[in-house]
């Protein structure tokens, strides 16, 4: 049973890790897909998938509003959207500029309130969903996340006002919370590190399936969400971490 056949679904920064991920999932439950990334290759992602990319920064709503109308045109109208793009930062409290924690929010934060801005008129009319995807970061941090953390605790605070407000009107909103995921991100993370591979050991020895999350496992947490399966679905967070949110630290 293909549970999103005759769906179609935006994604940002599907250009490539958990996106492309998401946008694989959601074609191969049926759906079709449009793509929004600041990075190029997000057209090689989305002709792999017979579907549409169109370069847009998320972070300025007049290149949003275009690509967002350029979707909906390419594909008859959107069923759903998810907000994935984003980007880690690792700052200083005292030393950050306000620039740099503007920037930072821009894409973590503010282009979620954006995107949904933009669909939501849509959404509503065809009783569609949005997922954001937040992070166990939102909840459980480490030193060095500053202001990622906060950035992600935000979105899920967005996701449940947008998944009151819309209720009403048949819009599900939920958020999907990874955690350490084997994608590019993470391999840049581990790469900042003084010893990688120690840091990884030490990761690896703290998650209770003692792995890393695939991407793969992400985009099918959210194809659900997107479906009718998950019609009972609204205002939640759903971790997908290999059990690292449930552990206490020793």
């Amino acid at each position: 049973m293909s549970t999103l056949a005759g769906k179609s679904v935006l994604v940002t920064g599907g250009a490539r890790g958990i996106g492309a991920a998401i946008a694989e999932a959601v074609v191969e439950e049926g759906g079709a897909v449009a793509l929004l990334d600041i990075d190029p290759a997000g057209a090689d992602t989305a002709a792999r998938l017979s579907g549409h990319f169109f370069p847009c920064d998320v972070r300025e709503l007049e290149q949003v509003e275009r690509a967002v109308a350029d979707a909906r045109s390419a594909l008859g109208g959107l069923d759903g959207l998810v907000n994935n793009a984003g980007i880690n930062a690792y700052f200083d409290a005292v030393e950050m500029t306000e620039e740099q924690w503007d920037s930072v929010f821009a894409v973590d934060l503010k282009a979620a309130w954006m995107l949904a801005k933009a669909t939501l008129p849509g959404l509503i009319e065809r009783r569609g969903a949005i997922v954001n995807i937040s992070s166990i970061q939102a909840r459980l941090t480490l030193r060095g996340f500053f202001p990622y953390a906060a950035a992600k605790a935000g979105l899920e605070g967005l996701t449940r006002s947008l998944a009151l407000d819309y209720a009403p009107a048949g819009v599900r909103v939920n958020a999907v919370a990874p955690g350490y995921t084997q994608t590019h991100l993470v391999d840049e993370w581990l790469g900042l590190q003084d010893d990688p591979a120690a840091t990884l050991e030490s990761v690896l020895a703290n998650i209770p399936l003692g792995r890393m999350a695939e991407p793969r496992e992400i985009g099918k947490v959210v194809a659900f969400l997107l479906s009718d399966q998950a019609s009972a679905i609204t205002g939640a967070t759903l971790a997908v971490d290999c059990g690292t949110g449930a552990r206490f630290a020793t």
